[in-house]
């Protein structure tokens, strides 16, 4: 199932498929929400290569992320995004239902 409730920047896809490239295989970038964190809510990240059936996919320029349904209710508007900078390189999340987050970014509450 694909959904436009979450999108995939072209830095994020772009990632994606360097990830793949040098692991010589197509992957997925799994994203879920977990509780945990400072904040009560950590994200994770994981590199997959199978879609499970209560999985919503998004999809840019050729490169996939999937979110399970639970996870999906937090994510909703948000943006999976890429960043590489001085202080290091990172799958980020642009999320407009986060309340506040820790400093390092990882963990947020609603």
């Amino acid at each position: 199932m694909t959904t436009t409730d979450l999108t995939l920047s072209p830095s994020a896809a772009k990632r994606i498929h360097a990830i793949g490239a040098a692991e010589g295989r197509p992957v997925m970038l799994r994203v879920a929400v977990e509780g945990g964190g400072c904040s009560g809510f950590q994200y994770q990240f994981d590199l997959v290569d199978v879609v499970q059936p209560d999985d919503m996919k998004i999809e840019c320029d050729g490169a996939a992320a999937v979110v399970d349904e639970m996870s999906l209710a937090f994510l909703k508007g948000s943006e999976i995004d890429f960043i590489d900078e001085l202080a290091g390189a990172e799958f980020k999340i642009r999320n407009p239902n986060a309340k506040s987050s820790c400093g390092c970014g990882v963990s947020f509450s609603v």
